[in-house]
């Protein structure tokens, strides 16, 4: 009886609570906060399986995606059962997901007509090249006044691109007007608000801004970049704010439930760091690495090689706020590489024993431009590199030099930030998934010589969606007044070593990013089989081709002058040398 009273009244206590779907590169979460504390209630996570077709080239599969939301949402439900907390108390759903992550669907099946090309992906690099070619100048800003990116593989209109040139079934739903095309955000509200029947097709703004396809100035889709990337825009989701009802829940337990919240991953953690005051800064270190710094609400285009970026925009009528941003390509994706592709650790924990065991990477350097090089650089002609090794060097010094990659690409476009911005932080706000890692965050500390400061509770990507949901018009169960919103506890790490020795580390990482570039210029051509010949170089096949004439001409005159006479020599050779 007791028992059931205090389960009662430990109901009524908690209040409304806003759930939240987190769609990330490598996993998927469900979370449920009580939208008067902020407190993480419960929560279920699913690995995302990633597929690497060829070289380059980074897939996931929409259905696995859609399936693990409903698994995290059924077994969250489950254990919120177990807990004596009634699921009807969940007021809305706010979506957070990977940006950039481009799928194509038929509107009538409801079915993907290809894999999710994934922003990390580097197939479209010969369409980039193209596209910057045929710019005046060659700029790969060329669109920057309008979209605030510069034309790369990350974004999402040149994987649209790619999928109506090369899917047969992407280019015959799009002719036939069946095609739908959305980042994960669209793919899953449209799916979780009946799909095709009746589903909505939407995006919001934050995810919008990273297509390459919207204007930041009119905050709408651009029919001149459309018409630049061949893009019907007929094919595109309706741009919506980040805090309204999209739609309501159709099926499984949470059925009725609106969603109401939508943010880019990264514009979620800076809505779930309440950084909402033009200068804050938050870092989120998840597959990549992004720094975010609320620029208030006008755009800054940035000269040192950031992008401009839409952070949010809170509701329908309340005005959109922008965000300078670095991003970089691989943070925790290094982590999986030395797990699932060298087995020098067996997991993510492994990794900080390991680098502790020598607290030192032993003049060892790790550039991971797995994906090419992001900010501040934009060059996708780079690739990974490991320098500095010496027959001392061992896996525990390179596990340490991975950590250190993570701090001083962060290092780096907190540089580029401070010089746009002309006012240095003084210290870095920090969340995601690596940040688990003590010694990541020391050695962030001591590389960048500022404090890093991550709050107890990590999960602030899924919490700003949570927030955005739960505020949302006709939901308006969380207040966004500053007066309102909750202490957030927190770790400080201060630097611990002295600035000349970190930035006599940070010069030699420099180095080590000049020899990563110009690895790869151009897309390499196969020879039928999916193999790359030699010959696809021009210069490397003139070089072999001059060698080997060489050297049957070497051969042709050792032998006239053995006495042999002409016609003893094979004719093949004979017609070589005429050549």
């Amino acid at each position: 009886m007791n028992g059931t009273m205090a389960a009662s009244s430990h109901r009524i206590m908690l209040g409304p609570l806003v759930a939240a779907i987190d769609q990330g590169t490598s996993s998927t979460r469900f979370l449920v906060f009580n939208s008067k504390t902020a407190e993480l209630l419960s929560h279920h996570q699913v690995e995302i399986k990633q597929s690497f077709p060829k070289e380059g080239w980074v897939e996931e599969d929409p259905k696995e995606i859609l399936q693990s939301v409903y698994e995290c949402m059924e077994r969250t439900c489950e254990k919120l059962t177990q807990l004596n907390i009634d699921i009807s108390n969940i007021k809305a759903i706010g979506v957070t997901n990977q940006r950039e992550t481009t799928l194509v669907w038929d509107k009538e099946t409801g079915e993907p007509l290809y894999n999710a090309i994934v922003w990390l992906d580097l197939r479209t690099q010969s369409t980039v090249e193209r596209l910057i070619n045929k710019t005046p100048g060659r700029n790969k800003n060329h669109l920057k006044h309008k979209t605030g990116l510069p034309i790369s593989t990350y974004f999402s209109a040149v994987k649209l691109r790619w999928l109506m040139d090369n899917v047969d079934e992407v280019h015959k739903a799009v002719v036939s007007h069946r095609a739908m095309f959305g980042t994960i955000d669209s793919w899953l509200i449209w799916c979780l608000t009946g799909g095709k029947s009746g589903g909505v097709h939407c995006t919001d703004v934050t995810n919008a801004s990273r297509t390459m396809l919207f204007n930041i100035h009119t905050m709408d889709w651009d029919p001149e970049l459309c018409k630049y990337f061949g893009i019907p825009m007929e094919i595109l989701p309706r741009v919506r704010s980040s805090s309204e009802i999209y739609g309501l829940m159709k099926s499984g337990a949470l059925s009725g439930i609106p969603i109401s919240g939508c943010l880019g991953d990264q514009s979620a953690a800076l809505v779930g760091q309440m950084c909402f005051q033009d200068g804050q800064a938050k870092n989120t270190y998840g597959t990549g690495c992004f720094l975010l710094r609320n620029t208030g609400a006008k755009p800054v285009m940035s000269d040192h090689g950031l992008l401009t970026t839409v952070a949010y925009k809170l509701g329908r009528d309340k005005p959109a706020c922008y965000a300078l941003e670095g991003s970089v390509a691989i943070a925790g994706a290094v982590v999986r590489w030395l797990q699932d592709n060298l087995g020098i650790i067996g997991s993510s924990e492994e990794l900080e024993k390991l680098a502790a065991s020598v607290g030192t990477s032993y003049g060892c350097y790790f550039v991971p431009a797995f994906s090419g090089l992001y900010a501040p650089y934009w060059e996708p002609s780079a690739r990974g590199i490991i320098c500095g090794l010496t027959q001392f060097t061992n896996k525990s010094h390179l596990a340490f030099a991975a950590l250190e990659a993570v701090c001083f690409q962060t290092r780096e476009i907190l540089d580029a930030m401070n010089q746009d911005s002309g006012i240095p932080l003084t210290q870095l706000q920090v969340d995601g998934g690596m940040t688990s890692n003590r010694l990541l965050m020391q050695l962030q500390a001591d590389i960048l010589c500022i404090p890093v400061v991550k709050p107890s509770m990590p999960e602030t990507t899924a919490l700003g969606a949570a927030m955005a949901a739960g505020a949302a018009e006709g939901v308006s169960v969380w207040s966004l007044n500053p007066e309102d919103l909750s202490e957030v506890t927190s770790e400080k790490f201060e630097p611990q070593i002295n600035p000349e020795e970190s930035e006599f580390r940070y010069a030699r990482w420099k180095k080590a990013v000049q020899k990563s570039m110009n690895w790869e210029t151009t897309e390499p051509v196969g020879n039928g089989n999916g193999e790359t010949s030699i010959f696809s170089s021009v210069p490397l096949g003139f070089y072999i081709m001059g060698s080997m004439l060489m050297l049957i001409g070497a051969k042709y005159i050792a032998a006239l002058r053995h006495g042999l006479h002409p016609a003893d020599v094979p004719v093949v050779l004979r017609s070589l040398i005429s050549v």
